[in-house]
C-alpha cells in the first residue's frame, strides 16, 4: 500500500484480549526497532547510536498484559524516524529542502531541542542527518505512519469507552538512568507524569504510585518528564478519558550500554503485571466518567 510496506508491516501493533478486564489501555510509544533501510542510509550516525532513543523492551515488559485482560499498543517503527508523541506537524525548517505547509508548528520548546515530529536528534543530541531531507519525504512520513497510528488508537479509545463509560491510557516509555546535565539529580526508579494534574483524576497515580512504591521502587512525579502529546492529547478527565505517562529508569530492567535484557527484567515485568491487576481490581471506574468527573 505504501513504499514503507517492505521495511515497517505492519507499522503498528493493537492486541486486543480475549476477554476484558478493565478499561485500561497499555501504551508503548516508543520502543520501536524496524530501522528502513533508506534511513539508515540518510544517518551520519551509525544504527547503534540511533538505537538510544529507543524505550528498548518497553513493549515486552507490557506485552503480556494483553493475556491478562488489557489492550496492548506497540509502535514497530523508532521514534527517531517518526515520533508519534508529538503533534503531527511539529517540524523544524532547518532539517529539510523545500517550504513547509504553513499549519507547521516551527516555534515549539520539542523543535528547538531538536526532537520535533521527524527528530532532527537523538536523545543525547547527536545530529541525525548527513543532509536535509525532502519536505515530502517529512509529510509522507506522517501520513502514512503518524496519522494511521493516531487514528487507530483513537478507535480502540472510543471503543473501551463506549464498553465501559471511562479510560484509562497508560504510556509506558524508559528513560536513561542519567541525565543529560550533570546538575540533575539521581533519577528515580519511575516517574509518573500527569500533566500535573490535568491528564487524569489524582486517584490514577495515587495508586500506580502507592503500588509500585510497595514492590521497592522509587517514584517521582512529573519531573523531568511530565508526559508527551499522547497523554495530553487524550487525557480529558472531563470527559472520562484519563492518561498517565510512566517511565522506568532504564538501569533498573536492562544493560544500557550494550542495550541487553538485565537480570531483573522478569521481575519488572511482573511487576507491571501486578499493577494492572491492583488498577483493575481496586479502583471504582463508575467515579471516573464523565459526569462524575465534571461535577468534581
Amino acid at each position: 500500500m505504501t513504499r514503507f510496506d517492505g521495511d515497517l508491516s505492519p507499522p503498528f501493533e493493537i492486541v486486543e484480549p480475549r476477554e476484558w478486564r478493565a478499561p485500561i489501555i497499555f501504551n508503548s510509544p516508543h520502543s520501536g526497532s524496524t530501522y528502513p533501510d533508506d534511513f539508515l542510509a540518510a544517518s551520519r550516525i551509525d544504527l547503534s547510536t540511533l538505537r538510544r532513543s529507543e524505550d528498548s523492551f518497553m513493549d515486552e515488559l507490557v506485552g503480556h498484559l494483553s493475556d491478562r485482560g488489557f489492550p496492548v499498543v506497540r509502535v514497530n517503527f523508532p521514534r527517531s524516524y517518526v515520533d508519534v508523541n508529538r503533534e503531527p506537524y511539529e517540524l523544524d525548517p532547518r532539517m529539510f529542502a523545500g517550504r513547509l505547509p504553513s499549519f507547521a508548528n516551527t516555534r515549539s520548546m520539542r523543535v528547538a531541542g531538536g526532537l520535533g515530529t521527524i527528530p532532527r536528534v537523538v536523545g543525547d543530541g547527536q545530529e541525525i542527518y548527513r543532509d536535509r531531507i525532502a519536505v515530502d519525504d517529512a509529510l509522507e512520513r506522517i501520513e502514512v505512519l503518524y496519522k494511521p497510528y493516531h487514528r487507530a488508537l483513537r478507535r480502540l479509545i472510543n471503543k473501551v469507552h463506549q464498553m465501559f463509560g471511562t479510560v484509562v491510557l497508560v504510556d509506558c516509555h524508559s528513560m536513561p538512568s542519567v541525565g543529560v546535565s550533570r546538575d540533575e539529580p539521581r533519577r528515580p526508579d519511575i516517574v509518573i507524569g500527569d500533566r500535573y494534574g490535568t491528564s487524569c483524576v489524582p486517584l490514577l497515580p495515587d495508586r500506580v504510585e502507592e503500588t509500585m512504591s510497595g514492590l521497592g521502587y522509587s517514584i517521582g512525579r512529573n519531573k523531568p518528564y511530565a508526559g508527551g502529546f499522547i497523554t495530553e492529547h487524550y487525557g480529558n478527565p472531563a470527559s472520562g478519558l484519563h492518561a498517565v505517562q510512566l517511565e522506568l529508569n532504564r538501569a533498573i530492567y536492562m544493560d544500557e550500554r550494550r542495550r541487553e535484557r538485565g537480570p531483573r527484567f522478569g521481575q519488572v515485568a511482573a511487576d507491571f503485571a501486578v499493577l494492572a491487576d491492583v488498577l483493575a481490581t481496586t479502583i471504582s471506574f463508575g467515579d471516573l466518567g464523565p459526569f462524575q468527573a465534571a461535577a468534581e
